[in-house]
């Protein structure tokens, strides 16, 4: 499984622990930065990362910055993104199972390195979309997305 991670200068750190984490569990990973502590905008890696979900081209993206609010903010904009923020298993585990979620978005100044990080990388990648009224109720957010929206 192709995973894309990207952070700003507030996720860096944590950005380079869920790379480690990623690629020891196996997963093709690709880093689309940033890769120093040097300030830098949210926006481009949230933007870089959901137009290759969104593309197919990676089956999930996971972002990281302080609160996860710009990069969720940022990747949303993308036709066919659903970004969640997840600062514990039990809501990453939600965001896939009701929302469909192809977007992880780590606060990484609320969530730290270590089993619990882990834990919602894991749930997160692992759960299956439950589909029924779930998939009705993406629908219809699907279709007004595709009647409203246009992809940066």
């Amino acid at each position: 499984m192709k995973i894309g991670v990207g952070a700003d200068h507030r996720g860096f750190k944590l950005k380079s622990m869920v790379i480690k984490l990623l690629s020891k569990k196996g997963y093709s990973v690709v880093n689309y930065g940033t890769d120093s502590e040097a300030s830098t905008d949210y926006p481009r890696y949230a933007l870089q990362v959901a137009r290759d979900v969104a593309a197919k081209n990676l089956r999930f993206g996971i972002l990281l910055c302080f609160s996860g609010q710009g990069m969720a903010i940022a990747a949303n904009k993308v036709r066919g993104i659903r970004a969640a923020i997840c600062n514990d298993p039990t809501v990453a585990k939600v965001a896939r199972a009701h929302n469909n979620a192809n977007v992880l978005v780590i606060p990484a100044g609320f969530v730290k390195s270590g089993k619990k990080l882990h834990s919602i990388i894991e749930v997160f990648l692992t759960t299956k979309f439950e589909g029924g009224r779930h998939l009705r109720r993406l629908n219809i957010i699907k279709t007004y997305e595709n009647s409203h929206v246009q992809n940066p």
